[in-house]
């Protein structure tokens, strides 16, 4: 059997009695694609089974086979016999007990007569029981499909009443006795609820996913039988990328392989598991026999997002049952690692986007401080230009900026302003950059001011303290403010949002300005625009300039040069790792994941680089700062969202300056 998943080393050790620990929210799901024998149902159950313990062993809580896999979905006319349909019968109250005692819930696809109606149904079964059964609604009857001739659609089960639609079957007798039937079906665990549709409905209008997630489904299974045909493939996974995102949900995708029948058409076996508008885990097509996909959902990454939806409200004229659905729970601890990864750089573009990411980043950006300056009608720009990554990146938006609005780049002026700790490096770097770049280039020492501020306050220069870098800050802060003021100006601000959140910053210091144009961009993609620009934006000798300040270590460059005019101050090594701070920010300001989740998830994206006691200091560090640093952001200035998260106070991120750490 062919299995495409992704593992690795870490153990997934919040498992409980087979289970993923609630306090997580991961479920664990299968996709899965049996080998088919058009009609004959005792071979293709069998498959199945093949496929349900393949499942449970690698602690899969819910499988999904294809749309009619205990039939094969191209038997034609032969759905019309009594013997086919009692042989789908047979094979599944026989596949029903086979699940007794199995900790799984399966989900199967087979034909069923009820009354005079014969409906394309998905069975839910777990534990030996049929938990209910859900009629396929929308039944295709163009080309080579003519499902209509032999199916009723499962609109027939449902009427209109005073009261809203209600079911007009709402059981059905089987084997096992009188079992729910109808589209209005969620089933209910204790950890997560899904919905059920078939095929076709995800090609309509409106899809019955759509409703089912309003009503509470967090995962939607789709049994389908979709052939294939050249560039289905690529629409077909857009459907299902861009299903998952609208209605916020874990969406599971199989569909018939290459046994059944070839006479119009062929079938692929396609597989998918998407969440919330990313692709998880695609599974390889025309494979010839058993295949089977698994990944994780996170349950508590889509509820953030539905709690913040407030459009996303139940219908209250909406009528769903909802089904109570316990399977069993494994006797033995389940350590099996995740198969899901976790990308270290959240923050960052996929490879194939990234083009189209970093122009749309320097579009906002130089989009919003043009606005700014044409309203303000200051004559100039302000910026202090240190020769690192923030104020690097600042620059080449106020001169993007200036282009785009056809203004001389002389209006920008740039201040570089040596102080105790300025390298060799990075004032070079500055220098060269102000002077490739055609603007205003203006240097103003801070050295005097700040040894004489320290003595007026009475402070000894050789006490290389908080006041002793602060003071720094704030006289350069002073320096743009005051020209600013000379020149009818504008201070723009450089600071990013990684800083903001861990407040590595100097209150009424580098934390002021009138217009901050990286206040939305975190440090990792700070670094990624600067790199970008310089291998496709810019030629030499600004190329070289501009790596050059990518490779420079993050430093304020408050505190003396060590004795060969090197930084000795290094931001990541009081703070920690930018890459490992940017990771906590997005998970903890996104989804508002608990600690214990957001260090699981960093253990698996960094393991490779850190071990688990490294990433549990550096969380523990970012939980403090970003607690007792608010006030720094409570009252910071103005500047555009660019990512998905945000700490302005009038906007995304509202918290009180005096809130106890979580």
């Amino acid at each position: 059997m062919h299995i495409s998943k992704k593992c690795c080393t870490f153990a997934a050790y919040f498992y409980v009695n087979g289970f993923m620990n609630t306090n997580l929210g991961f479920v664990r799901v299968a996709a899965a694609v049996p080998a088919l024998r058009v009609a004959d149902c005792h071979f293709n159950a069998m498959q199945i089974r093949t496929l349900i313990d393949e499942a449970i062993n690698d602690g899969v809580e819910v499988i999904c086979f294809p749309e009619l896999s205990i039939t094969g979905y191209t038997c034609a006319d032969l759905f019309f016999t009594q013997q086919l349909q009692q042989s789908a019968l047979r094979e599944l109250e026989s596949l029903c007990d086979y699940t007794r005692s199995k900790a799984i819930i399966v989900l199967v696809g087979a034909p069923l007569k009820v009354d005079n109606d014969l409906f394309n149904c998905a069975f839910v079964i777990t534990d030996g029981e049929v938990m209910g059964v859900v009629p396929k609604v929308n039944l295709p009857n163009t080309g080579e499909f003519y499902e209509k001739r032999w199916f009723t659609s499962g609109r027939a089960a449902r009427e209109y009443t005073p009261g809203g639609i209600a079911p007009r079957i709402p059981k059905i007798e089987i084997w096992s006795g009188e079992v729910p039937f109808g589209t209005d079906l969620l089933f209910t665990t204790r950890n997560y609820t899904f919905g059920v549709e078939i095929c076709e409905d995800l090609w309509s209008p409106l899809p019955p996913s759509t409703q089912l997630a309003i009503q509470g489904a967090e995962l939607v299974f789709n049994l389908s039988s979709s052939n294939c045909l050249v560039g289905k493939h690529a629409f077909r996974r857009q459907m299902i990328t861009q299903q998952s995102a609208r209605v916020h949900c874990g969406y599971i995708y199989t569909s018939s392989g290459v046994g059944e029948s070839t006479t119009d058409v062929v079938y692929s076996g396609s597989t998918y598991i998407a969440e919330n508008g990313e692709m998880l885990c695609e599974g390889e097509r025309f494979q010839r026999s058993n295949s089977m996909i698994i990944s994780e959902l996170d349950i508590e990454r889509l509820r953030t997002d539905r709690q913040r939806n407030t459009n996303f409200t139940k219908d209250k004229a909406g009528h769903y049952r909802h089904i109570n659905v316990a399977p069993i729970e494994r006797e033995e601890e389940f350590t099996e690692p995740l198969h899901r990864r976790f990308s270290a750089a959240p923050f960052l573009p996929a490879k194939n986007e990234e083009d189209q990411y970093c122009m749309d980043i320097f579009s906002i950006q130089t989009s919003a401080l043009s606005r700014r300056w044409e309203h303000t009608h200051a004559e100039t720009l302000e910026i202090g230009i240190s020769g690192g990554l923030d104020s690097t990146l600042a620059l080449l938006v106020c001169v993007q900026t200036a282009d785009i609005l056809g203004y001389d780049r002389k209006r920008i002026v740039g201040v570089t302003m040596p102080g105790f700790g300025t390298s060799d490096r990075t004032y070079h770097n500055a220098l060269r950059l102000m002077q490739e770049l055609g603007i205003t280039h203006r240097e103003i020492s801070i050295r005097d001011v700040t040894t004489q501020h320290l003595e007026d306050i009475g402070h000894d220069i050789d006490k290389h303290d908080i006041t002793y870098e602060n003071a720094q800050a704030r006289v350069r802060t002073l320096i743009l403010m005051d020209l600013a003021n000379e020149l009818n100006g504008l201070v723009v601000g450089t600071g990013d949002l990684s800083e903001l959140a861990l407040g590595w910053c100097t209150y009424n210091g580098d934390q002021m300005s009138m217009y901050g144009v990286n206040a939305g961009i975190p440090k990792t993609l700070v670094r990624y625009l600067v790199r970008y620009a310089a291998e496709n934006l810019y030629g030499e000798p600004l190329r070289s300039i501009l790596l050059d300040v990518c490779d420079t270590p993050v430093s304020p460059e408050l505190l003396p040069t060590d004795e060969n005019g090197e930084i000795a101050q290094k931001t990541e090594d009081k703070v920690g790792p930018y890459e490992l701070h940017d990771f906590f920010l997005f998970y903890f300001l996104r989804y508002g994941f608990i600690r214990e989740k957001i260090k699981y998830m960093a253990c698996r994206a960094f393991e490779d680089l850190y071990d688990e006691e490294t990433i549990d200091k550096w969380l523990n560090t970012f939980m403090r700062r970003f607690c007792t640093q608010q006030f720094k952001r409570t009252c910071m200035p103005d500047g555009p969202k660019v990512v998905s998260v945000s700490l302005s106070p009038r906007g995304d991120w509202r918290m009180p300056s005096d809130a106890g750490c979580i």
